[in-house]
């Protein structure tokens, strides 16, 4: 759901060109502090003014659509994302309300206006053409919050945007990145809250609409997983993000959606469909001001697909450490690629490696 810039309270609005003006990431309210920015990973107050709980709420009620505003005295967490003009440009925030102690608060994360390169995002363009060259099954995007999956995605639908013959539907909460008209191929987006209930009901109701493409922005529940699940094996490709530290992670974290008796057929059902998962980290760079894109990648072989069939989850990063023929990456192996190329601190690469060790000066 949008807010309009005429709706935003006098407060709101120099924060936010401020916020771009900076390249702020996230815009963060709550009472205690003061505005605090995110800027290339550090926080920094805007001011020491700190902030009440009736200035953070009047500024909350500024940008949340009206239709959610009545409900703020019985809801816990609202997602909305705002509009306003920038320099003569077109500024989008995706904001998170939510209580804490009581008091609302709020968490604004900047959406650039273009989706960044390939280049840009230090992935090559060979990676990304593999990921989106399947004809159908499961691509996942995983990684903490703010490790970059939903520019990932965006990405990726661009790419497949403008190769054309593509008809993709998406299903956000709420829409970032803005896919812009290709007459050869079509994009639909649909915001969760606005146009469609649920990433269910985005994904179920998506199947009866020709696509080729679906994205579903993220699989938090059963009913989600398992629609996903039966679109990939009917010859979708679907696109999402889960909330894991690794690859692994993500196999563990989409089976433990289901209910233990029926985690052995899930299990044979995501051999079969998962086709890659991609786990993300944005670290802080060598260089100030700029954070660099760590990966570990794993792509299902015969070896993954047993692993993932049998439970035997802990295999996978074996496999992805004799799958670098197959493009695999282990995350330590690309930590390792970084550092040495003068992309991050020695320190940042051991302080997120899996096995610090591992990790050396010169290779």
């Amino acid at each position: 759901m949008e807010s309009d810039e005429n709706k935003l309270s006098g407060d709101v609005l120099p924060l936010l060109h401020q916020a771009v003006d900076r390249e702020a990431s996230d815009v963060h309210l709550a009472p205690g502090y003061p505005v605090t920015y995110r800027i290339h990973g550090r926080l920094e107050a805007v001011s020491e003014a700190v902030l009440t709980p009736r200035a953070v709420r009047q500024m909350v009620e500024s940008f949340l659509p009206e239709r959610l505003v009545p409900h703020l005295a019985d809801g816990r967490n609202f997602d909305c994302s705002i509009a306003l003009e920038h320099k003569g440009a077109p500024c989008r925030f995706r904001a998170n309300v939510f209580i804490a102690q009581g008091d609302w608060c709020a968490s604004l994360r900047h959406v650039p206006n273009e989706i960044p390169s390939f280049e840009w995002m230090g992935i090559s363009q060979g990676f990304a053409e593999r990921l989106v060259g399947h004809r159908n099954g499961l691509v996942i995007i995983t990684g903490v919050t703010g490790s970059g999956k939903t520019t990932t995605l965006a990405a990726l639908l661009n790419l497949l945007n403008q190769k054309g013959g593509y008809r993709i539907i998406t299903v956000e909460e709420p829409i970032e990145y803005v896919h812009k008209p290709v007459s050869s191929s079509m994009v639909v987006q649909r915001e969760v809250g606005r146009d469609v209930d649920s990433f269910y009901d985005g994904l179920k109701y998506g199947l009866r609409q020709d696509p080729d493409v679906i994205l579903v922005g993220e699989i938090r529940d059963r009913d989600t997983a398992q629609m996903a699940l039966s679109a990939a094996e009917t010859g979708h490709l679907i696109l999402t993000t889960l909330h894991t530290k690794d690859a692994k992670g993500a196999v563990t974290r989409f089976v433990d959606l289901f209910p233990h008796e029926v985690q052995d057929d899930v299990r044979t059902q995501l051999a079969l469909s998962l086709r890659s998962v991609v786990s993300q980290h944005l670290l802080p760079s060598a260089a100030e001001g700029k954070r660099t894109l760590a990966m570990e990648v794993l792509h299902v072989n015969n070896p993954v697909r047993a692993a993932i069939k049998f439970g035997k989850i802990e295999s996978i990063e074996s496999a992805i450490q004799t799958g670098k023929r197959d493009g695999m990456l282990m995350l330590d192996d690309d930590l390792q690629r970084l550092a040495s190329i003068g992309k991050i601190s020695l320190e940042t690469a051991r302080r997120f490696a899996k096995d610090p060790d591992s990790v050396s000066a010169v290779r």
